[in-house]
């Protein structure tokens, strides 16, 4: 085994050891190690995309002297990659862009506790996208669910510790739906490494045997990962815990634990249960509809907010349901649209968040639309970068979003019957809604001022700057390298059972 190929196992560890670590550091230390833990990750994963390129396919890696039924194993893809590198990316930026507004919206001495959280749910996504083990998995996700939590409650206001404790219940009951869907796989296979799962299921996929068990582990998969990822029914902690958390935790919680959260499910689907076995239960009709409901109930419940905050955090809403209505089409074109739109999502939505908390503060500290008019002219780079993300999320030409959605009524077309139909309608309504949430703040942010509105005094930081020009770069990259970077991700779906 060469060097490299310990890459997920670094990067893993690395973010254990730094959140064991930081608790003992003082406040900026531990700002800082937890920024170069990430930025360490980040290096690694540039390191480590060229060497899955060359070496087309995947592999195991076992950790410790035993093998597995008895020891634990990570799995290491093409696709795996693309998704922690873009994952870790999205995490360092949003560290150091909400670094300077943490230390205004939390005491200090819990600042370093925050990094603490970061560093744990780090380690939960990379742990999602390589493990190679069901209950490995289950615990990563009660960690991420816990750290998560932790990180709302962090900037003590009232409305933190609502939405803290809403999202806590209903993340318990999801955890809840994906424990009783791993004990039942264990009960019926015997194995809990997700391989030899596959394998005695495609047996009995073969005989038709247990066929109702199979449909019900399916189901409870489905519904704990949506009740995690606020898909429509189930988002009714999402617009508070977005919306009242500090930026860096709605930029986190959003684009990292939500996207984790998700590509497990995808895991699940292709490794664990087999997509023909998926395919045949009909299970994949059940995203498809919470789906294509999280599309227009989603932007419905963003047009209908009168902050900022709430808004983009309704927009994750409709997002999300993207995610789930393509793979519902059960198809790997529709797959791969869907892990693209992950990536972009990432991206945008974060930078999204990051942005909006200076545009505020250049308004006086509010969130109000009204408020927001003229903040563009007045912290001219967060307005841009909004503007870039919001543009994205429409789906104008040349940004990541616009090809999100040629993708998507790609994918659309390759369906059949009603799904064709249904889907296309739903990607037209949609994008018409997200045009008119999003253009309409954008406008909002470039009108005159309201009558009366008095200029106040803000602090503009230079790091919250350039990070967000990052932001908008990698962003317009996505544009600019959508047919490589879906390339990729087609290359890797094929690996990935």
């Amino acid at each position: 085994m060469q060097l490299v190929q310990n890459v997920p196992f670094f990067s893993i560890m690395l973010a254990m050891i730094s959140a064991v670590v930081t608790p003992v550091l003082p406040r900026r230390a531990a700002k800082w190690l937890s920024v170069g833990m990430v930025s360490a990750v980040v290096c690694l994963h540039i390191w480590f995309l060229p060497f899955m390129l060359s070496f087309g396919g995947s592999y195991n890696y076992m950790m410790g002297h035993f093998p597995a039924p008895w020891g634990n194993e990570l799995r290491a893809g093409l696709l795996e990659t693309v998704i922690a590198l873009a994952l870790s990316i999205v995490m360092l930026l949003s560290q150091l862009s909400g670094m300077n507004k943490l230390q205004r919206q939390i005491d200090t001495p819990k600042q370093g506790l925050f990094y603490v959280m970061c560093n744990l749910i780090m380690a939960g996504m990379l742990t999602l996208t390589y493990t190679n083990d069901l209950f490995t998995a289950y615990v990563f996700i009660e960690i991420m669910a816990l750290s998560s939590c932790a990180l709302m409650m962090a900037r003590q206001v009232g409305h933190t510790m609502v939405a803290s404790m809403r999202y806590m219940i209903l993340s318990l009951l999801g955890s809840g739906l994906i424990l009783i869907a791993i004990a039942l796989t264990y009960n019926l296979t015997g194995h809990l490494l997700m391989e030899n799962i596959h394998a005695v299921i495609a047996r009995y996929a073969a005989n038709g045997a247990y066929a109702l068990p199979i449909s019900v582990i399916i189901g409870l998969f489905i519904a704990g990962i949506a009740i995690k990822c606020g898909v429509f029914p189930f988002h009714m902690w999402l617009p508070d815990a977005y919306g009242y958390s500090t930026s860096a935790a709605s930029a986190v919680l959003s684009s990292v634990v939500s996207k984790a959260y998700f590509f497990l499910l995808v895991k699940i689907f292709y490794r664990v249960i087999g997509i023909d076995v998926v395919l045949s239960d009909m299970a994949l009709n059940l995203m498809l509809v919470l789906g294509v409901l999280s599309m227009i109930l989603g932007s419905i419940g963003a047009i209908r907010c009168l902050d900022i905050r709430r808004m983009v955090a309704y927009s994750s809403v409709s997002q999300m349901g993207y995610l789930f209505a393509w793979i519902g089409l059960g198809s790997d074109v529709g797959v791969a649209a869907a892990m693209f739109h992950l990536v972009v999502h990432a991206l945008c939505k974060s930078m999204l968040f990051l942005s909006v908390s200076p545009l505020c503060d250049a308004s006086g500290d509010s969130k109000r639309f009204v408020d927001l008019r003229g903040a563009g002219y007045r912290y001219v780079i967060p307005g841009i970068a909004f503007s870039l993300g919001a543009m994205s999320m429409v789906g104008i030409p040349v940004l990541g979003g616009f090809f999100s959605k040629i993708f998507f009524a790609e994918a659309a077309i390759s369906g059949a019957g009603w799904v064709r139909i249904t889907l296309l309608a739903a990607l037209a309504l949609s994008t018409l809604l997200n045009a008119f949430y999003f253009m309409h703040t954008v406008l909002g942010l470039y009108r005159k001022p309201r009558e009366g509105f008095v200029r106040q005094p803000f602090i503009k930081s230079r790091l919250t700057a350039v990070t967000l020009s990052v932001f908008g770069a990698v962003n317009l990259a996505i544009g600019f390298f959508a047919k490589d970077i879906i390339n990729l991700i087609t290359t890797g779906i094929q690996n990935l059972a």
